[in-house]
């Protein structure tokens, strides 16, 4: 039972970074980014092709730094078409992704994936229990990432961002560079993407091109909107959720004995999007909805008696 909460566990930490990533692209710049499956599976590969030569931390970095470039490049050439454009544009950057990682087998193995990737502080493993030390080495990373896009939430760049999403004409009168602004939370959002897909990989220790399908994209999407669009924490909050409702409802064979797996597999994501749908009724804003920051906040305050 332990192990298995566990697992919950790093699952959750591998689909909260993903949120995190793109609660910063949709839910503080209003960047549409339904390619983000595209995004991790790069960050996946990168790091299974490297780390077996070079160690998982410059594996990860290099996961990091390639999605980062590729999500930077892409903003270049689409950010400047409409929201559904834009959509359009990054389905097909991950079905060209997918495309990629299926028919390359020079590359990525192609179907058969790759395998024996090693994974972080393996030599603490073998002494307090792989699963225990990567625990720890997730929770640690989430909070790393956690606090870097908290940081860049409230600094200026993020009331920037959130300017743009409300209305990116009055931002530009404002004097700033829309563009730039938009390409750099695109590109940051990729980055952390590729980090989550490093984890993935770190994990599970093999992956393929099954792994990496647009459902990972739709629980992206469910985690920033049930846990509160531009809320670092309330994406969190909603990953948990997400994940807790997943695995949770895995146990509905034992109590439904009428229907067989692949039923079974859609009744789970039936009850999901029901639960998604009843939540935007009754919270529309989300679990932990995004803070409201004043004009007085960003200001100096001033000290001593006026």
């Amino acid at each position: 039972m332990i192990a298995y909460l566990i697992t919950i566990a790093i699952l959750v930490c591998i689909a909260g970074l993903v949120g995190l990533a793109l609660n910063l692209q949709w839910g503080l710049a209003g960047l549409v980014n339904f390619g983000v499956v595209g995004f991790v599976a790069i960050g996946a590969y990168v790091t299974a092709l490297l780390a077996p030569h070079v160690g998982w931390l410059p594996a990860m970095i290099a996961a990091a730094a390639l999605s980062a470039l590729l999500s930077g490049g892409l903003a270049l050439l689409a950010i400047r078409l409409e929201e559904n454009y834009l959509a359009i544009v990054t389905i097909g950057f991950g079905e060209v992704v997918r495309l990629v990682i299926l028919n390359e087998d020079w590359l990525t193995r192609g179907a058969l994936g790759i395998a024996d990737i090693p994974r972080p502080f393996a030599n603490l493993g073998e002494t307090f229990g792989g699963d225990a030390v990567f625990i720890v080495f997730a929770v640690a990373l989430v909070a790393l990432v956690f606090l870097i896009l908290e940081g860049m939430a409230r600094s200026p760049f993020g009331r920037a961002l959130r300017a743009i999403r409300d209305d990116a004409t009055v931002t530009a009168a404002l004097g700033k560079n829309v563009f730039a602004l938009r390409v750099r939370a695109f590109a940051v959002g990729g980055a952390v993407m590729g980090i989550a897909g490093a984890l993935h990989a770190f994990y599970l220790t093999y992956i393929d091109p099954g792994q990496f399908t647009p459902i990972v994209t739709a629980y992206a999407f469910m985690a920033v909107i049930a846990g509160g669009r531009g809320s670092n924490v309330g994406l969190l909050v909603g990953a948990g959720s997400i994940m807790a409702l997943l695995e949770g409802t895995r146990f509905l064979k034992d109590f439904i004995t009428v229907i067989d797996g692949v039923q079974l597999s859609a009744l789970r994501l039936g009850l999901i999007g029901a639960g998604i749908v009843l939540l935007l009724i009754l919270r529309p804003q989300g679990l932990v909805p995004e803070p409201r920051r004043r004009a007085a906040d960003a200001l100096p305050r001033e000290t001593g008696a006026s």
